[in-house]
């Protein structure tokens, strides 16, 4: 990170940093400017139980120069652990605000991914309350993202052409991780950011849920009302499993501490 290294809370052997919205948008405007691409990625529970299934998400995480606490589900399980609090940011309410904060800092973003026409219409509905924004560049996700195919070669092209200061990946978790692991060093761009359904939300595509449960944790039970056929596996599967790893950690930690005389044996 920039500057002095912010407290970086171990949750599952995931580092998630201890910053607030402030001091997130201060970082990213801070890393644009390196023109490194550098990545502030999110944590979340799907994302650290993915981290489980792929070692090379695991050590993007551990590389990148921001992991900022996107759920309330982490939150709670670095509570459960002991661990130090954890300021929630969601990209359905950070994304206008960042908005802001770019055009406010002459900031210019390029949006990647959603389905076609998706991004187009949030940079639209984003450029209304802020027109003086700069949205580089608009392209959507529904191409052959393999590394080395015509269409990403293509895309490639695009994104470095336009040269933003900003790069907002919404290819969905652990895609748009991937496409970055396997094309950041072709990137010229100042900061990447990984934004999940972000256009969905934007755009007004994709409802957010009743305010009542986002508003209060349970950002995941709204977004399984609205979409159950697609996620219902990654929160009714993935949150006990997530909870069963926090409450296994916390028990091996316990024990640790405990002194055991089989400890070390």
């Amino acid at each position: 990170m920039t500057g002095a290294r912010r407290e970086r809370v171990d949750v599952l052997g995931v580092g998630v940093d201890r910053v607030s919205v402030e001091e997130l948008q201060g970082e990213v405007l801070a890393l644009s400017r390196t023109r490194d691409t550098a990545l502030v990625l999110n944590a979340n529970v799907h994302c650290i139980n993915l981290s489980y299934r792929y070692t090379w998400l695991r050590e993007m995480l551990d590389g990148a120069a921001v992991v900022f606490c996107d759920g309330a589900g982490v939150v709670l399980g670095a509570r459960m652990l002991g661990r130090p609090a954890l300021c929630r940011i969601t990209y359905a309410d950070w994304m206008w605000r960042l908005a802001g904060f770019a055009a406010s800092e002459g900031l210019s973003l390029f949006f990647l991914g959603g389905r076609p026409g998706v991004a187009e219409r949030a940079a639209g509905r984003l450029r209304e309350r802020y027109p003086a924004l700069e949205i580089a560049g608009v392209r959507h996700g529904h191409v052959d993202l393999a590394p080395g195919s015509p269409e990403n070669e293509e895309l490639l092209e695009r994104v470095n052409a336009a040269s933003p200061d900003v790069l907002v990946v919404g290819l969905g978790m652990p895609l748009q991780e991937w496409w970055l692991r396997e094309n950041r060093t072709r990137l010229r761009a100042g900061v990447a950011l990984t934004g999940g359904a972000v256009f969905d939300y934007l755009s007004g595509d994709l409802r957010r849920g009743p305010r009542v449960l986002t508003d209060h944790g349970f950002e995941w039970l709204a977004r399984l009302l609205v979409e159950p056929r697609r996620l219902w596996r990654r929160y009714l599967l993935g949150n006990p499993l997530f909870l069963a790893r926090v409450l296994g950690q916390r028990l091996s930690e316990s024990w640790g501490r405990s002194g055991h005389p089989t400890q070390g044996r």
